[in-house]
């Protein structure tokens, strides 16, 4: 377990500084899209007072980075106490850093390969008692990185000021050197090398008053987009359940469409195999007028019945035993057959009882109508998940 722990504590200590280096250059990126100026006035900008004295002047300046402006001028000796009268609120926010002159620390390029970058300071503090007269414990040191070569090596500078020089800097400038953040050095230009010198215990750290505003506003806008993410969210469910209940709505239609039609059908077969046995022979009425003309004198029926195509007569008559050729001749039916035998009335008039059948026929023109066709399938069902 010990070994799995120290390969953890490894790794973490390789890859810690590449991540905290890679957001700093993201965000370095970024910033680069924006000019300085909107940088300033938006509060983005990692600008620092600068405060240099030059002979009986105190000389303050902004540094930006890329540029370095002039803020005022004070008579030297001064107090920390008048540069605050003199500042305005989003200055006297900045981290002050003292500017020497060029002459006050030593510099000595160096090249280094490129597997040093994440222990750079380390690394370079080895190179103190080479590339310097003096022993590491005599010196405050730090490091300023040039770029990388084209064999892939690191260019940086070791920056170096005796521990003793330092002193007597903050015995000369007396209460200035405690509140400073940092101690930097002018190049042959003036211009500032970015360094800092001032040992970390000595270093005072500038907190942003607005810090604390602009952790409340983040965590404000954090639920802020929570809730308009849930709002959202809600709004989405709610769109989702009226869509559902438009297509119950449909189904339920599309199923009331769908049971009409299966009605309306039946109706439609009904009259149609109602019209099918209405041609199939003649009606009722034309079976009567039919009989009427080929029955003679003196014939009365009892009974008249149509069952399908069967016609059942039953009745009286005087000359019962020629019904049958007299009726044969009618186009309305076929096969005209006695039934059973002929029964005296036993009356005066002397008439016989007699049962006729015969086989109805279709009508002349008529056709036999064709099957009804089967409804089309409904596509309606009470499932909310389908769109009708």
């Amino acid at each position: 377990m010990t070994a799995w722990r120290d390969t953890l504590v490894r790794a973490q200590g390789q890859m810690a500084p590449g991540v905290v280096n890679g957001l700093r250059w993201w965000r370095r990126s970024l910033l680069a899209w924006l000019p300085e100026r909107w940088q300033w006035a938006l509060g983005w900008s990692r600008s620092r007072l600068l405060l240099q004295q030059q002979g009986d002047q105190l000389h303050v300046l902004r540094d930006g980075g890329l540029h370095t402006e002039r803020v005022l001028e004070l008579p030297w000796p001064q107090t920390p106490a008048a540069l605050e009268q003199r500042l305005d609120a989003r200055l006297r926010t900045l981290p002050r850093h003292w500017l020497l002159p060029a002459a006050a620390a030593l510099r000595r390029p160096l090249r280094l390969p490129a597997a040093a970058a994440s222990r750079l300071r380390d690394v370079v503090g080895f190179e103190i008692d080479r590339q310097t007269p003096f022993e590491p414990a005599q010196v405050s040191f730090d490091v300023r990185e040039l770029g990388a070569l084209d064999d892939g090596q690191l260019q940086v500078e070791l920056v170096v000021m005796p521990r003793h020089a330092l002193e007597q800097w903050a015995q000369q400038v007396g209460p200035w050197a405690q509140g400073l953040a940092g101690v930097d050095i002018a190049d042959a230009e003036g211009q500032p090398l970015g360094v800092n010198l001032l040992p970390l215990d000595q270093r005072q750290a500038q907190r942003d008053p607005m810090r604390r505003w602009n952790l409340l506003m983040g965590l404000a806008a954090l639920v802020l987009l929570a809730l308009a993410g849930q709002q959202i969210l809600d709004n989405r469910q709610a769109a989702a359940d009226a869509l559902a209940e438009q297509v119950n709505a449909a189904a339920r239609d599309a199923r009331q469409v769908a049971a009409e039609r299966q009605h309306l059908q039946t109706l439609v077969e009904g009259a149609a195999f109602l019209e099918q046995k209405r041609m199939a022979h003649a009606s009722t009425v034309e079976l009567w007028n039919e009989l009427t003309r080929l029955l003679p004198d003196g014939t009365y029926l009892e009974k008249l019945s149509v069952e399908g195509d069967s016609l059942q007569l039953i009745g009286l008559s005087r000359e019962a035993s020629q019904l049958v050729p007299l009726l044969q001749d009618s186009p309305l039916w076929r096969k005209v057959n006695l039934t059973g035998v002929l029964q005296a009335d036993g009356g005066a008039a002397g008439r016989d009882r007699f049962t006729l059948t015969a086989e109805l026929q279709p009508l002349p023109g008529a056709t036999p109508a064709a099957p009804a066709a089967a409804p089309a399938a409904e596509g309606a069902d009470g499932n909310a998940d389908h769109t009708p």
